[in-house]
Formats: structure tokens, C-alpha cells, sequence
């Protein structure tokens, strides 16, 4: 990742239709992409990267069970999918379907659906750093002193001396670097590890506070922007 971020492609097809069609479509959106003609390579190169989208062609002999291998290959990290495929039904592990022929069109409008998919998702798992000691309110009214990790749309990441379990309420505020205020949150522990490391979802934000925390959020995003509206 540079100082903005691409999406990673791998791009499964061994017809020429299909990856001069779909090529300047996914370079249009800014998406780097590595183009494998070989099947029967693509879990070897999915396990050597980091891929946010695979664009994946169920048609030719290889086909058979290279969906199988595809998810296989990705159980710790779950890409977005796009299958060109002849029928217009669901796959499963399939996200986006792109029906043959191929076209300028189709692509550009299967690639923006994908697109959306991948922001939204990136959006849901990136978290920034934020290293802010707080004092926390406990469900049962006692406080414990914790520090912020890092934030994000979803939840927060904690440290602390204390023992948290899982399920635990915290309720605190905590300041969000560059701005004058602090925003009010109230967080269910989903998981702890050894060394007083824990992770939190949200389970209470106002309004106010979580248009500033978005907005927040928004500003620290780096995006390739797109090269077309799509």
C-alpha cells in the first residue's frame, strides 16, 4: 500500500475476449491487476499477495472445481468475486456475475457493482491507530483504565491492565486526533488476547457523534480515485 491505496486484481481467463474486454475496464477504476491464463496457478499466486478482487472465467476445461480452489486458497482473507459465466444464476463464493459475451458495457457495470463491494468492505475492516488512554465505565458502574488502539467504522481495539471477558460492556469518550471535541461510545468486547489486548464493536453512538467519526474516518482514507465515472 502507497501512500493511496490500489485494490489488487488477479484476473483468471485464458480468452483473449475476455481479458482485452475486461483489462482497461479494471485499470479505468484504478485497480492493479495481474492477469493469470494458467487456472491451475491461481491459488498459488492468491497465496503469494494480498488480492481485493478476483475476476474469475468459469468457462473452458478448467473450470471444474477451480471455484473450489479459489475459495480454498482464501479462507484467512475473503476478496470480492467476480465470475464471467455463461449462465445468470448464483455460485457460491460468487459475488458479481458477468454473463458472456463480455462487453464494454457489462464489464464497466459488473466491475462498479464489485467496486462498491470492496470500499465497503475495506471501510468495514480498516482501523487507524489512535493510542489514547481513557478512563472506562463498566456495566456494573466501576471504571478501569484503558487505552484506544486504534478505531474504526465498526469497532475499537483496546489495551488495558485489567481483566476484560468477552461480552463485557465499556461505555467512554474518546478524542479523535485534529479535532477540538471528543466523541461519546459505548463497546461489547467480541474477543481478548494474552497482555490485556482486546477487540470491541460498538453498541452505542449518537448521531452527531457518528457523522464526526465518519467523517473523521473519511479523512484518513487514501483512494486511487477511479479513472472513469464508471
Amino acid at each position: 500500500m502507497t501512500s493511496e491505496m490500489a485494490f489488487e486484481c488477479l484476473l483468471v481467463s485464458h480468452d483473449p475476449t475476455v481479458v482485452c474486454t475486461m483489462n482497461p475496464i479494471l485499470r479505468g477504476f484504478s485497480i492493479h491487476t495481474n492477469v493469470c491464463v494458467n487456472p491451475s496457478k491461481a491459488a498459488d499466486l492468491l497465496a503469494e499477495s494480498d488480492t481485493d478482487l478476483i475476476v474469475v472465467d468459469l468457462e473452458g476445461e478448467d473450470s471444474p472445481g477451480l471455484m473450489d480452489q479459489i475459495l480454498e486458497s482464501c479462507r484467512r482473507r475473503k476478496p470480492t468475486i467476480l465470475a464471467v459465466s455463461a449462465v445468470d444464476c448464483a455460485i457460491p463464493g460468487v459475488h458479481v456475475i458477468l454473463r458472456r459475451p463480455v462487453t464494454p458495457g457489462s464489464g464497466t457495470k459488473s466491475v462498479k457493482t464489485a467496486y462498491s463491494r470492496m470500499l465497503q468492505d475495506y471501510r468495514k475492516h480498516t482501523r487507524f491507530a489512535v493510542m489514547t488512554p481513557v478512563l472506562a465505565s463498566d456495566e456494573n458502574s466501576g471504571t478501569i483504565r484503558v487505552t484506544v488502539t486504534n478505531i474504526g467504522e465498526g469497532g475499537v481495539g483496546l489495551t488495558t491492565k485489567e481483566n476484560l471477558r468477552s461480552g463485557s460492556l465499556l461505555s467512554f469518550r474518546v478524542p479523535l486526533l485534529g479535532l477540538a471535541g471528543e466523541i461519546q461510545i459505548r463497546v461489547r468486547v467480541l474477543w481478548t488476547r494474552p497482555y490485556g489486548i482486546a477487540g470491541c464493536e460498538f453498541v452505542r453512538i449518537s448521531p452527531a457523534d457518528l457523522q464526526i467519526l465518519h467523517a473523521w474516518l473519511e479523512s484518513k482514507y487514501r483512494f486511487e480515485k477511479p479513472l472513469i465515472s464508471g
